[in-house]
């Protein structure tokens, strides 16, 4: 079988498609990804044949791929949330598609949106934790259950001491103030703290003490097994990866579908979040502190571990893909 991927161009969009993308590889399907440049290196390095759709560099439009699936004739298209153009492009060929989440089901205030019409009643692929999704989402579509998979590219982290706890703003939300402003509360504690300052290059931190390290990126899916907790933006990505490695969290949402994120994840007892208003470096401490079990409270990290139990009795990719098959028409 032939299977086509397509995503939006940034790590948040296309990393999470990656797990199911390989996982189809393996099983014997012949698979293609469109996507920007930006991402061909990464989906290179699975061995995915990336290709970028036409003049599509961030966005794809429905006119970006219908020359790829002319050529391509793939049997089925499974089109991130993000790219709403390439599910309407499968549905004017003829081709099943199937629409691939990111995590909870996004807010309408964050600029995405899924179109009704042609395109309404395809199957979702749900990578995010029943008792944590929406619940209305949970009743309201086809879902197909899949297991969230930390990925990321390739890389060589060791961890030195404990506790550890990792700091990330992700890729377009950082700023040296907002950054500056959290390692400052962390540095205070004594721990190791690990950053991912993304855009902000890490010489704009200024000096900064010996149990601090900075880099612009780290191999995130390896530090899971490693962090004990996770001061973040909220993004989905970084908020599943943590959830299904058990690890509490505090969240600094900035924007997108942030805040829904941080409410949900607080609401589950899973971590706490601080608002825009309220980040300052003594918060950041504090909350950081109480998230530590080894402070005596040990409940957001056990119920961040009932969550990462949620996420391991989901469907693995492995699974998902042998049922791909299923949504083509023809059954196998």
């Amino acid at each position: 079988m032939r299977v086509l991927f397509a995503a939006l161009a940034s790590a948040g969009h296309t990393f999470p498609m990656v797990p199911l993308a390989v996982a189809a590889s393996e099983a014997g399907h012949e698979v293609h990804f469109a996507a920007g440049e930006e991402m061909h290196p990464p989906l290179a390095e699975t061995g995915l044949d990336p290709f970028r759709p036409a003049d599509a560099f961030y966005q794809i439009y429905a006119e970006d791929l219908e020359p790829a699936l002319d050529r391509l004739k793939p049997d089925l298209v499974v089109h991130g949330w993000g790219v709403p153009g390439a599910a309407i492009a499968a549905r004017r060929a003829g081709i099943p598609g199937i629409w691939h989440g990111f995590g909870r089901l996004f807010p309408d205030s964050i600029g995405l949106e899924l179109p009704e019409g042609v395109v309404a009643g395809l199957p979702h692929l749900d990578i995010c934790p029943p008792s944590l999704q929406d619940k209305e989402f949970l009743t309201g579509v086809r879902r197909i259950e899949l297991r969230p998979v930390p990925f990321s590219p390739a890389g060589v982290w060791e961890r030195q001491a404990r506790p550890l706890v990792y700091l990330t703003m992700g890729t377009a939300f950082g700023t040296a103030e907002l950054l500056g402003t959290a390692v400052k509360g962390l540095a205070r504690l004594g721990l190791e703290v690990v950053v991912a300052s993304g855009p902000v290059r890490p010489g704009q931190l200024g000096a900064l003490p010996p149990n601090v390290s900075v880099s612009s990126w780290v191999p995130q899916a390896q530090l899971w097994p490693h962090i004990d907790v996770v001061v973040h933006h909220g993004g989905s990505g970084t908020t599943l990866g943590a959830l299904a490695a058990g690890v509490p969290q505090l969240m600094l949402p900035q924007g997108a579908d942030q805040f829904t994120n941080a409410q949900a994840v607080s609401a589950a007892g899973a971590g706490t979040h601080l608002l825009p208003g309220e980040l300052t470096a003594e918060a950041v401490a504090e909350h950081t502190r109480k998230l530590l079990p080894r402070h005596g409270n040990s409940s957001y990290r056990d119920a961040a571990r009932a969550i990462a139990e949620e996420i391991a009795r989901m469907p693995s990719p492995e699974e998902v893909a042998a049922r791909l098959p299923e949504y083509t028409g023809r059954g196998g």
